[in-house]
């Protein structure tokens, strides 16, 4: 099957524009027709992403089924996956019917509700697939309109504020990322990643401002690439925006920013900052692995301290995106095996995490966790699932959460102790914040009245909560379905990174 990479992006685009405009009315048909539509959208995406990850050669460590169109409208179309982005394809198009079929209780707006989260879908899937610096720029950028959308429209009481602060941030990031993408190509004289990525980029030092630069115009570019994508992990100090987005965002809103958009920065620190700018990125991992240790204790502190539910998970993911950009920058096997596993793992976990938010705040219609206690008598099977994913957020042994940590401290082990010894801290402080948080809601008496008539999951949430489940158990028990398939890939990575620095300078990371 031909342009397969096509057919997955532009399926729930398309769906998007014959809700637009084919699908009329607001009764309660209309509302079911629209949700139905992209349900079946959403799934259809899916069972063609199996055929691309069938079709996929680990072995290979290029990229693979590559569709090249040339130049349309002034926009080169090039699309291709390897080892590093097959699997956040496939994280996508997995998790998408499961957030179409969790917004089944929607009433305000559902037409629209449903073409911002198809368009997203394809855009999101557009960035992980481009091959092209412009087209790619275009993916990353576009996306932040729906999601602004989401927040905007269908989200809590200070949604306006939410959504422009979490738009301006991640714009304004981006904006640097342009100005790279322009010197790039008045440097390489291409907008072509394949060709960006074997294109060696000045790293002569250079005087800027009466000082030194290491590393020239690699380190501007790397830092420029920075500015973005740590805005988007989101890295400590620009992670600010995420707590208040989470917090305001609809149910469905919260889990599509937490297990995939997220997922962007890490992305983009592997397929752009290590392998393009290796002298610039090793001349400033120091920093960012600093940075990344600060991230996991500072914000599972700040975590111990929150009384509504959905602000201790949004940095809860902060701390856990802090493992990622420390796994990445350890540029070793152990550490980006780690930091990518745990990006999916995360994508399971929280966005089931919020998934169990939505759930008792659909009925609740409250946040704060002092309005809860004693869920466990009425609610055993939420208490359950609740449980089960909370563990998996601490990094219990037997669920990906655990692969994913274990890993990434291995890599930073390897490469400064001190920082390892910090960052191992941090999986403390997860099982403090999150046992308690877990202890608040679903243990004790049910001493409030509004409890006592509380309702246990329905069918439809039992069949949500199920493939996370899964996904979250088997990756825990059999990681090198993950590992087997990145691990060529990644080893192809380090090895021309390493390649790339200046001839008898070794790492700065070894020092």
């Amino acid at each position: 099957m031909a342009n397969l990479l096509s057919v997955i992006t532009f399926i729930p685009l398309v769906a998007a524009l014959i809700m637009a405009l084919f699908l009329r009315g607001s009764d309660a048909a209309a509302q079911r027709n629209a949700k139905w539509l992209a349900l079946v959208a959403t799934s259809a995406t899916f069972l063609v992403s199996i055929f691309v990850l069938v079709q996929f050669d680990p072995a290979n460590t290029g990229f693979q089924m590559v569709e090249d169109y040339g130049w349309i409208m002034g926009l080169r179309y090039k699309l291709g996956v390897d080892g590093i982005s097959v699997l956040f394809v496939m994280l996508t198009t997995f998790l998408m019917p499961i957030v179409i079929t969790s917004c089944w209780t929607v009433e305000t707006r559902v037409k629209e509700y449903m073409i911002a989260l198809l368009i997203l879908e394809g855009l999101m899937l557009g960035v992980f697939c481009a091959l092209d610096l412009v087209l790619f720029y275009l993916f990353f950028e576009a996306g932040l309109i729906p999601m602004f959308l989401i927040i905007g429209i269908w989200g809590g009481k200070d949604r306006v504020y939410a959504a422009f602060k979490f738009f301006l941030y991640t714009f304004l990031g981006s904006v640097l990322m342009l100005v790279a993408m322009v010197a790039m190509y008045f440097n390489a004289g291409t907008t072509d990643i394949v060709q960006l990525l074997a294109y060696d980029f000045p790293h002569s030092d250079m005087v800027l401002l009466g000082l030194t630069l290491t590393g020239g115009l690699q380190t501007l570019l790397f830092l420029a690439f920075f500015a973005s994508f740590a805005v988007k992990m989101p890295m400590w100090p620009v992670h600010t925006w995420l707590p208040d987005a989470h917090v305001q965002a609809p149910t469905a809103g919260s889990v599509v920013l937490a297990a995939i958009l997220l997922k962007m920065g890490g992305y983009g620190f592997l397929r752009f900052s290590l392998p393009m700018f290796p002298v610039g990125s090793d001349f400033m991992a120091p920093m960012v692995l600093w940075m990344s240790a600060i991230a996991i204790v500072y914000t599972s502190l700040v975590a111990l301290v929150q009384s509504d539910i959905k602000k201790l998970i949004a940095y809860s993911s902060v701390a856990h995106m802090g493992y990622v950009t420390m796994g990445i920058f350890t540029v070793n096997q152990q550490g980006i095996d780690g930091a990518i596993f745990q990006m999916l793992s995360h994508g399971f976990i929280s966005g089931a995490l919020f998934l169990c938010v939505g759930v008792i705040y659909d009925r609740m219609h409250t946040r704060e966790i002092d309005a809860y206690g004693g869920l466990v008598v009425r609610m055993p099977a939420y208490a359950a699932i609740f449980m089960f994913f909370t563990m998996a957020n601490v990094g219990l042994p037997g669920t990906s959460g655990f692969v994913g940590e274990f890993l990434t401290l291995m890599g930073i082990f390897q490469v400064n102790t001190v920082i390892a010894a910090v960052a191992t801290s941090g999986v403390i402080l997860s099982a403090a914040y999150a046992l308690w948080l877990y202890r608040r809601v679903v243990f004790g008496d049910m001493i409030k009245e509004s409890l006592k008539s509380i309702t246990d999951l329905s069918g439809r949430e039992k069949m949500i909560f199920a493939p996370l489940i899964a996904m979250t158990l088997l990756l825990g028990v059999y990681p090198s379905l993950v590992t087997d398939l990145i691990g060529p890939s990644v080893g192809a990575l380090i090895t021309d990174y390493h390649a790339a620095l200046p001839v008898g300078e070794a790492s700065i990371l070894a020092h």
